[in-house]
């Protein structure tokens, strides 16, 4: 069984986890990463700030393909605007009141590691699918609660050294080397990785997006 994508799917995304967990469920899309600044806000809570970033992602991309010119070889000879889907979405990692994203230096991403380290830490990601054509904006939320072993300086210096913590919230890569790292989680694999696949296929398929085949 493969997922078939019916209508045209923009990722607004650069993250290679991003489109590697896309590709393996079998979707067709295109990448169109969004420019915008990610500030966190004063007050504003992890749940609203990666939820505001995704659907500031997904609303850049969108505004980009707004005139688009109408589909005008249609049956009923009545031009309509092709339907273009575009999916945002913003990971961070959250420990205590700490907001963990990427780390900046190696001292950096060693602070965070032992932040991490015997803890339970959650990822958040917002995601959100945005059609223009279809006045459609769906803005959701996925948690994962973590488990760290305990680190000790070595096993810090040495995942360090491997350049993987960099790029990553929360300095880690559970899909990679940093597997070593993670003793247990509660909630969805891909969400750690970064994109809750099974949330988001969901609603792809509720909004006729794709259908399996």
């Amino acid at each position: 069984m493969k997922s078939i994508t019916k209508k045209r799917l923009i990722l607004a995304s650069q993250s290679p986890r991003r489109r590697e967990l896309l590709t393996q469920a079998g979707l067709e899309f295109e990448i169109v990463p969004a420019d915008i600044q990610e500030i966190m806000l004063p007050s504003e809570s992890p749940d609203d700030y990666v939820k505001r970033l995704s659907r500031e992602k997904a609303q850049f991309v969108a505004q980009k393909f707004q005139d688009l010119k109408p589909i005008s070889d249609n049956p009923s000879n009545k031009p309509s605007t092709q339907a273009i889907w575009v999916l945002g979405a913003d990971t961070t990692v959250v420990m205590g009141s700490q907001i963990l994203e990427k780390p900046t230096s190696n001292d950096n991403a060693r602070f965070m590691l032992k932040t991490l380290s015997g803890n339970v830490h959650t990822v958040y990601t917002g995601f959100t699918l945005c059609c223009q054509s279809e006045n459609r904006l769906i803005t959701n939320l996925v948690k994962t609660d973590v488990l760290f072993k305990e680190l000790t300086d070595k096993e810090i210096d040495w995942y360090v050294a491997t350049d993987e913590p960099f790029d990553k919230a929360g300095a880690y890569a559970i899909q990679g080397l940093g597997a070593f790292i993670v003793k247990s989680i509660n909630g969805s694999y891909s969400n750690v990785v970064g994109l809750p696949v099974c949330e988001v296929i969901d609603i792809l398929i509720k909004e006729n997006v794709i259908k399996m085949d």
